[in-house]
């Protein structure tokens, strides 16, 4: 980490910090006084003509935390294997940037990859019925074994179930947390929170040892949708958390899907509200996948294949293969069929298919990309 850097992280933590200071209101600081340093120097009249500063509030912002304790901070994070993603961090998740609110700092614990950005939330009660657990497992698994890292919040219930499912299916997962990292809750999900260290990442808002309190878990869900293409709900009550987690994806322009429940359920009353009110109806992976992208940016994947709509992780070996040699401008049959090295006659199958998926269309002799 170069001095200057070091610098620009040490700045912008003391006022990201501070209690009361959300990134509508750092925006707002940043734009009046110009600098974090600006901002702890400026009278209290000045800060108190800012919207949405008060007295108690300009006082925090006048006697920051000093430059010894945030260095101080930096350094546990770097003995802990933390991460401190900021705006300028080479992997601050992409998709967050797009969001009205994104984290002025994330915490990390674990890998983010470039590939997390295919990624689908899968969100829900705590108290979720053997019904929604299975859900939740299988659609997660399902996901997961197609190349789609799976979001949630390491919560009791449906979370932890999405968790498991995308472990087991040897996928990737990421938990946001309402605690800081190094402080797991519930504390029963420290072993599950370990084995998502090592297949994903752990990620908070919160400094790495803040104990969990309830507006963190409200806050931490939009990260949760804001990571994701889309998100979807197993199981909610009238009042469950998810339904909140359904609201900022719907802001941030995120897909909303949602499972269907037994209409007498009270846990399903959330989901039926949501397809009522025009969620994707969900019933396997491949509705998910089916309705995703594309995508704004292609992704590059560990196996050095790049995707550039979700439904393509669907494909075959065979049909990834062909797909791969066809560009978005026309692309000879004659060319395809060379690169791929396979008789024409599987190549011509294969363009079959992927044309009717939508992925590709036909001009005379020629082949051409859609997305």
């Amino acid at each position: 980490m170069d001095d200057a850097y070091h610098a620009r992280l040490v700045a912008h933590l003391r006022l990201s910090l501070i209690e009361g200071v959300g990134p509508r209101l750092y925006q707002l600081l940043i734009n009046r006084f110009g600098s974090p340093e600006a901002v702890f120097s400026a009278s209290e009249d000045a800060l108190l003509e800012t919207p949405g500063v008060g007295r108690r509030l300009a006082t925090r912002l006048r006697n920051p935390p000093s430059v010894a304790e945030t260095d101080e901070l930096i350094e546990n994070c770097y003995k802990s294997g933390i991460d401190i993603l900021w705006i300028e961090h080479i992997r601050y998740p992409r998709l967050l940037k797009e969001i009205p609110d994104p984290p002025l700092a994330l915490f990390a614990r674990g890998e983010l990859k470039s590939e997390d950005e295919l990624a689908v939330a899968i969100v829900g009660t705590r108290h979720a019925s053997t019904y929604g657990l299975a859900m939740a497992e299988r659609l997660a698994a399902g996901l997961a074994r197609a190349g789609v890292t799976i979001i949630s919040g390491l919560a009791r219930g449906i979370d932890a179930a999405a968790h498991r499912g995308a472990l087991t299916a040897g996928g990737r997962t990421i938990a946001v947390l309402g605690s800081g990292v190094a402080r797991i809750y519930p504390p029963e999900h420290t072993a599950l929170a370990e084995e998502i260290m090592q297949h994903g990442a752990l990620l908070s808002e919160a400094p790495p040892h803040a104990p969990p309190h309830g507006g963190m878990f409200p806050q931490r869900n939009r990260i949760i949708s804001g990571m994701a293409l889309g998100v979807v709900i197993v199981e909610a009550g009238e009042s469950s958390g998810a339904l909140i987690t359904a609201r900022h994806a719907m802001e941030q322009n995120r897909e909303v899907f949602a499972v269907p429940g037994r209409a007498d359920s009270p846990n399903s009353r959330g989901c039926n509200r949501l397809l009522r009110d025009g969620a994707k109806w969900v019933e396997s992976p491949e509705d998910v996948l089916d309705e995703l992208g594309p995508l704004i940016r292609p992704v590059a994947r560990s196996d050095g294949t790049t995707i550039r709509q979700p439904a393509e992780l669907k494909l075959t070996p065979l049909e990834q293969q062909v797909l791969q040699t066809i560009r978005t401008d026309p692309t000879p049959i004659d060319e395809v069929i060379a690169l791929t090295g396979l008789a024409a006659s599987q190549v011509l199958a294969v363009i079959s298919v992927l044309e009717m998926r939508k992925l590709i269309r036909r001009i005379g002799t020629d082949v051409q990309r859609l997305w």
